[in-house]
């Protein structure tokens, strides 16, 4: 696959997922991950996510903004790396608002409390067995198996991609 394909294949399979975990560094420098919905999906893999303004997190991406995401399904799965910022753009909001947040922002998309974190990814990388990709890789490991060697998955299972330098 190209490095255009490869984005195109990433940014398909995100958009089969409605959550992520977001993985941060708290004030000690340590790692935390909580699952997050996703708000906006971005073919360039820009990824938006709900969050209270006062919460942990918010403080923690402002003062260290660099944040892994992943993705997980039970054949489908991808990472984001890249750097985290807090928006607080009405404008964005409410092009992004979902109706099922008011359980959490009583005060809907006009909540004082309602912010986005904006994820900006530098790189990603995403293992699809999904479908026929699984049947091909299943196929590829029983020969390697047979062979006593490693399958090599191919570019639609597996694959490095660059977004930003």
């Amino acid at each position: 696959m190209t490095p255009s394909e490869q984005k195109k294949h990433l940014y398909d399979l995100l958009t089969g997922f409605s959550t992520a975990m977001l993985a941060s560094r708290t004030p000690d420098n340590s790692l935390h991950a909580r699952p997050m919905a996703v708000a906006e999906l971005k073919p360039d893999a820009d990824a938006y996510f709900v969050t209270d303004g006062r919460s942990p997190k918010v403080a923690e991406i402002e003062a260290h903004p660099e944040v892994l995401v992943t993705f997980q399904s039970s054949s489908e799965f991808a990472t984001l790396y890249g750097t985290a910022s807090v928006v607080r753009d009405g404008a964005v909001v409410e092009r992004v608002w979902n109706e099922a947040w008011r359980v959490w922002f009583p005060g809907g998309k006009d909540d004082p409390n309602l912010v986005l974190i904006h994820v900006l990814p530098k790189s990603a990388e995403y293992w699809d067995n999904s479908s026929a990709e699984g049947i091909k890789y299943l196929f590829e490991g029983l020969k390697a198996y047979l062979k006593g060697e490693r399958p090599h998955p191919d570019d639609t299972i597996n694959a490095k991609v660059t977004l930003r330098s």
